[in-house]
């Protein structure tokens, strides 16, 4: 709960209520939104929730993989799935699967997404969504060759598969996602196409 006992901020023109007058504590609870856009704003660098500036936040995620064989923001994905930032993970290939999502690789980029979507929704302790996720991502990964884009897609459903099945054997009634047991995703960077 947030309790609100003064509230001061300078706001520029359009922000303000009928009068000309800032809005009050109570109009900005009343809008979610409009508070936490105003309360934001003059947060400082690192302390922005998670819904303020995507586009900057996945940049910043893949600036390190840039010029690379493989797309930044597909390594991008790796490389957050692999630290449990599976949220991040789904974030960074978004823009990927965007660009080409009626594409050649629109499926792939999309099962990848719901893999991470999957244990996003582990984390969430939310397991029957999570199991959804897990069968889709199988369904549009197995749509592709054995190695894609450097990665082996028989071990990644594989994986998707083993999850899908400890939750269904345990009635979705235990999450058996721990920080021991986190997965991890591979390329394959010198494998071919096959």
């Amino acid at each position: 709960m947030l309790i609100i006992s003064h509230l001061r901020i300078g706001i520029g023109q359009g922000a303000a209520g009928a009068g000309g007058e800032a809005p009050s504590a109570r109009q900005l609870c009343r809008n979610p939104r409009s508070l936490m856009s105003l309360a934001t704003c003059n947060l400082s660098r690192g302390l922005y929730p998670e819904s303020v500036n995507k586009s900057k936040r996945v940049a910043e995620m893949v600036v390190r993989h840039q010029g690379q064989k493989l797309d930044a923001h597909y390594l991008g994905y790796f490389d957050c799935f692999n630290q449990r930032l599976y949220y991040e993970a789904h974030d960074v290939l978004e823009q990927l699967w965007l660009a080409d999502k009626h594409g050649p690789n629109g499926a792939f980029y999309k099962g990848l997404i719901q893999l991470a979507g999957a244990f996003v929704h582990l984390q969430k302790n939310r397991l029957r969504p999570a199991a959804a996720l897990f069968k889709l991502a199988v369904a549009n990964l197995e749509k592709y060759p054995r190695i894609h884009e450097s990665l082996n897609l028989a071990t990644t459903c594989e994986l998707a598969r083993k999850w899908l099945e400890v939750l269904e054997q345990g009635r979705f009634g235990v999450n058996p996602l721990t920080d021991q047991n986190s997965p991890a995703l591979k390329l394959e960077l010198e494998a071919h196409e096959r």
